[in-house]
């Protein structure tokens, strides 16, 4: 969220990111305490950041010792600027070196779930909340000693400093993660700095998104013309919504019918959507297009790049098209994507994160690519886009809808895609859907990918006779964010219902499984 503006938005919030896997969970969390926040990383000389006039400053954790050569480092200027800071893990060990406390590497360290003892119940942070409370931990160094000045407000165990605070410059900081769930209080505990050791109103809604992302998008399409991928998914619904209201009639959404959709999505785009916002709206047939391409590929990484270049090349003819037809010689220069923060961080585009898999509209996209981006979604998580959908009157049927991936159902089966093992997804996902929705378990689950095995084959007895046929993997997940997820317990005889529907109505199938794990590990879709 973004602005060209090099100030940041009133009463905004900076979350500096020293690579941490959180920042953006950070950033998020302010966000659920209605404050706006932004992420600027760690390299960012200290007069820049204090230029974009923070009302507040958040120092993430992240991978380092404070002691590492090389280690990432904070100006003190930063701490003596009358901003508001809040250090958390690694920013807390960081404002305690920095401001002259100790932070020793003593070997004893603390992962995971751990007891915090709150020594000053009446401080800034802790007021309220119990003397002994659960905490997310992750660190390796300890704080033994506070800067002067600073008040020592909880420990645990194996830390004798967990929680320091400084109410006269207003500087605090904490050892664990209070952005993490895992940290029972830990969203009190940042709403009390926002609140009372910054000094902030809560007053940020998905309603400024809207404002703000209206007139950036204004800024940068001026009078010019726009088209924009629409998958049928909320991300992209949310998008297209955005700058329709944005820009109005410049805008032209392209739905492709690439073949890899599910039963009954292209109808529902087709009526809902337009019904919803009077779009304009241009439906592509590319399924043989898609086949075509896809035939004889089974690495991921690869179908994954063609499904992205063949989108990109759509869009291409379609835009000739689009130009041809209008009654003007305005050319299509934007492309409306509905990309989300999680997309960009696992595809290596956050500080300090790693590639993990490219997303087709992300680090699939090729390198000749002929239109401008346009992605208002960028900064957000999937809530909050739901929210901004809600708020621009787009319909239940899509605002909730479960996260689909814009590669398809060709990223959902395990080998090389054809039409036939299309068709056998299809009708298996079909079923999964219908059952999840029949016991009302849409809301409880984030997200049930279904996943054909294509090149693997088990033996099965089906009527009374032997049989070689796919395994089915039901992988129910339940996530926040999608930065992390759980597999969901599910009740066995929802679970009982759809295996044996898939494997009496759907040929070739003789297998359902169930997916048990957690993201990380594993991803949520298996490709």
């Amino acid at each position: 969220m973004s602005s060209a503006n090099p100030a940041a938005a009133p009463d905004a919030v900076l979350v500096v990111d020293f690579g941490a896997q959180y920042a953006q969970l950070i950033a998020r969390r302010v966000r659920e305490a209605r404050v706006y926040s932004e992420i600027v990383p760690s390299t960012m000389p200290v007069d820049e950041i204090l230029a974009k006039n923070p009302k507040a400053i958040i120092l993430s954790g992240g991978p380092s010792s404070v002691y590492e050569e090389g280690a990432p480092s904070i100006d003190r200027a930063l701490f003596e600027a009358g901003v508001p800071v809040f250090g958390m893990c690694y920013g807390f060990q960081l404002m305690a070196t920095t401001l002259g406390g100790t932070v020793d590497n003593t070997g004893a360290r603390e992962y995971g779930r751990t007891p915090l003892h709150v020594s000053k119940a009446s401080s800034t942070l802790f007021e309220g909340t119990p003397t002994e409370q659960p905490v997310w931990m992750s660190h390796g160094d300890a704080c033994s000693a506070a800067p002067e000045g600073f008040s020592v407000t909880a420990s645990t165990d194996v830390v004798p400093v967990a929680a320091f605070e400084n109410d006269e410059k207003k500087l605090y900081g904490v050892q664990y993660h209070p952005e993490v769930m895992h940290s029972t209080h830990g969203q009190q505990i940042l709403e009390h700095f926002l609140y009372r050791g910054a000094g902030l109103t809560p007053d940020w809604t998905t309603g400024n998104v809207i404002e703000e992302q209206i007139e950036s998008i204004r800024a940068q399409v001026g009078d010019r013309r726009a088209i924009c991928g629409l998958s049928g998914g909320v991300d992209s619904a949310v998008a297209a919504a955005l700058v329709q209201k944005a820009i109005g009639s410049q805008l032209t959404c392209v739905y492709v019918d690439h073949g890899l959709m599910r039963k009954g999505e292209t109808e529902q785009v087709e009526k809902d959507f337009v019904a919803a916002t009077g779009v304009q709206l241009k439906v592509v047939d590319a399924q043989e297009r898609f086949l075509s391409a896809l035939a004889g590929v089974s690495d991921p990484e690869e179908k994954r790049k063609i499904i992205g270049r063949e989108f990109i090349r759509v869009f291409e003819q379609a835009q000739a098209e689009i130009v041809a037809e209008a009654p003007n010689d305005q050319p299509v220069e934007f492309l409306v994507q509905g990309t989300l923060y999680p997309d960009v961080v696992e595809s290596g585009g956050g500080t300090g994160t790693a590639n993990i898999k490219s997303h087709h509209n992300v680090g699939g996209l090729p390198e000749d690519l002929e239109f401008q981006l346009v992605e208002p979604l960028r900064q957000l998580f999937k809530d909050e886009v739901r929210m901004v959908g809600q708020e621009l009157g787009l319909p239940e049927e899509i605002v909730h809808r479960q996260p689909f991936p814009g590669p398809g159902l060709g990223i959902r089966i395990v080998g090389e895609v054809t039409r036939e093992r299309l068709d056998l997804l299809r009708d298996a996902d079909a079923i999964a859907r219908e059952e999840l929705t029949a016991a009302g378990l849409d809301r409880d689950i984030w997200q049930c990918p279904v996943v054909l095995l294509a090149d693997v084959r088990s033996v099965g007895v089906q009527g009374d006779g032997r049989t070689y046929g796919h395994p089915i993997v039901l992988r129910p997940v339940s996530s926040e964010d999608a930065m992390t997820a759980d597999w969901t317990r599910m009740p066995y005889d929802v679970l009982a219902r759809i295996s044996t529907r898939i494997t009496n109505e759907v040929r070739d199938v003789n297998r359902v499984v169930l997916d048990v794990t957690s993201k990380p590990p594993g991803t949520i879709e298996w490709e």
